[in-house]
Formats: C-alpha cells, structure tokens, sequence
C-alpha cells in the first residue's frame, strides 16, 4: 500500500512505559509503576496534536507494560513486528518507538544490531508519567517523530531522543533516577538536537549497524543465555559458578575500571573458558575503553571496547547466534 498523502508517515508502536502511564495523581512521580494504567499508542498520540503538523501517525500496539518486564523474547518479536509492518506497507517515512526507560537502551541497541530496514527508527520515553505536571512526554514524542522524518538522521542506526537530544543506540545509557536529563553518551557526547526550528546533527557514529551488520535472527525464539557478573571488592565466583551450571554460554564480566575482575571471580571465568563458554571483560566504570591487553589476549577473553556491561550482554547474544569462536566474538566487539 502506497501513500498519497502530502505528510510524511511515521509508525508509533507502544510498549508501554512512563509516556504512556496514567497515575491517580498529578503528583505522584514515584508510585505510579506499581499503580497506574498504561495507555495504548493512538491514545499518547492524541494528547499530542502537534504530531499532525509534521507527520501523519499510524499507531501500533505492542505492548502496556513497564520496561523492566521487556527482555530478549520481546525483543524478537518486536523485531518481526516492524520488518513485517516494513514488508506489508513500505510507506513510512520512520518508526517512533514508545518504550519505558529502566530498559530502553537495550531495547535499542538489539535493534539497532539486527534491523534490516532503511527508515530511521527512534526510541522515546519519558521520566515522569503523562497525567504528572509538568510530563516531558508530549515534547518527547515530538521531537522524536521530527526525527524519524528527518532526512539528515537517516543512516544514522536506531537513535534515542529524550529531553531534545539525539543520541545513539549504541552509545548512549540511563545515568540517573528520576532527572529529565537521563540519557548521556558519557565518551563522545549528543549526536544533535532537536531545536524548536530544525533537527540538527553533529557527528555520525562509525561502527556498523542495522543493514550492515551479520545477524539474521528473524527465525529465532530465544537468544543464547548470557549472564553478567558484577565485580566489587573482595568478589568470589560463586555467581560465575551458578551461571555455568544455569547453562550460560555467554559471559560478561563487569569488572573494576579498567576492566579487571577480582582473583576469585578471574578463576572462575578462566575455568568457564575452558569449558568453552565465551567470556566478554567489561568494566563497571561506566565509561572509557577496555583494551583487550596480554592477560586477555592470552586467556582467550574478549575485550569489551567502550560497550557497558548491558551492551556487551546483547552483543554477546548475537554473536553466539553466529559463532562461538572468541576470536571471531572479538571482531565484533571492534565492528559493532
């Protein structure tokens, strides 16, 4: 099906979230995710009816729920979701996503590692609900869909915008709460912003994505387990051990900066190596680059780059869809 129509046309697909949840109280900015309903994605488009100047908005159910029951089953069929609504239509310009924050990001960055599509599609959601004064949601929502329409953000992978800024889904991380500002890309800062007269990009990212990378999971039920484990001073490895025997063949070690797991928990993913499961180092900094040293070169472990734990959990998952090699994992790792 074709459009005629003098708009462009964008896709908004509801998973539920903050943007779309309703308190019994203007107030109540804390309660709300255990007490409040959860509104379908034409309903948020309606309270926003300055969509209707730049776009024409097609709305698509998906989910109502908060963002911390949203998890890789999820995303798989999210992902069949908007290549089927893609095959079936081919007219949209762009596909807003809306989505809770606690898991936004990695919602994101799936989809920005296994879309196969050309329009630009943008996550958005918001930290206090739509019935809370002052809501960020309604300007959340346009600034996104201004996005999705916007030729200079094509190309771009799958992109985050939240309080006017447009960051990248493989970069940028939920750093705070409760405050409107908490989305950052803590090494290389905003892709652009989102002005009240244009869309303005800055920088382009350099890692492959979307079309260009090699995961085809379209067939897919389930993702390869893959577990993460925290280190902090003083450490042992029996949740390394757990994870193992849970049948884990992925894991990530979300070590101390600058990547460096305490002795017990380093024994314990030495052991799971070689027993062959596939292990990421990471760091819990937050920030900064892991550098795949001698110690993991050595140990067949993989280096992390600059992906935060999360990241690496999802990348990790893909990659063992392909290949259990770690030297084949490790190449991802600098492509994606």
């Amino acid at each position: 099906m074709s459009s005629t129509h003098s708009k462009p046309r964008v896709a908004v697909i509801g998973t539920g979230g903050t943007i779309s949840s309703i308190a019994v109280d203007s107030l109540d900015v804390l309660d709300y995710p255990d007490v409040s309903r959860k509104m379908k994605p034409a309903e948020v488009v309606d309270r926003t009816q300055e969509l209707a100047r730049f776009a024409d908005i097609v709305s698509i159910n998906f989910r109502e729920v908060g963002s911390t029951a949203i998890g890789p089953a999820d995303w798989l069929e999210l992902l069949q979701l908007i290549h089927a609504t893609e095959a079936q239509d081919g007219g949209f310009a762009g596909y807003v996503i809306l989505h809770g924050t606690s898991t936004l990001e990695e919602t994101a960055y799936f989809l920005n590692l296994t879309l196969k599509i050309k329009p630009t599609v943008v996550l958005v959601g918001a930290q206090r609900p739509a019935s809370a004064v002052s809501t960020e949601g309604p300007m959340n929502l346009l600034a996104a869909v201004r996005t999705a329409i916007e030729p200079k953000a094509q190309g771009l992978g799958v992109l985050v915008v939240m309080n006017d800024e447009i960051q990248a889904a493989r970069e940028v991380t939920k750093v705070s709460t409760y405050r409107v500002n908490t989305f950052r890309t803590p090494d290389f800062g905003v892709l652009g912003q989102v002005d009240g007269d244009q869309v303005v990009i800055y920088r382009h990212p350099v890692r492959k994505h979307t079309v260009d990378t090699v995961f085809d999971v379209a067939g897919l039920k389930a993702l390869p387990r893959v577990d993460i484990a925290y280190a902090y001073a003083g450490a042992d490895d029996v949740a390394i051990e757990a994870y193992v025997g849970a049948g884990a063949r992925g894991l990530v070690s979300a070590g101390l900066p600058p990547g460096i797991p305490p002795p017990l928990q380093s024994a314990a993913f030495e052991r799971a190596v070689a027993k062959g499961v596939v292990v990421v180092q990471a760091s819990r900094g937050g920030a900064g680059r892991v550098a795949r040293r001698k110690y993991l070169r050595d140990k067949h472990i993989v280096a992390s780059d600059n992906l935060n734990a999360q990241k690496c959990r999802i990348l990790l998952m893909l990659a063992l869809t392909v290949t259990q090699d770690p030297e084949v994992v490790q190449s991802y790792f600098e492509l994606y």
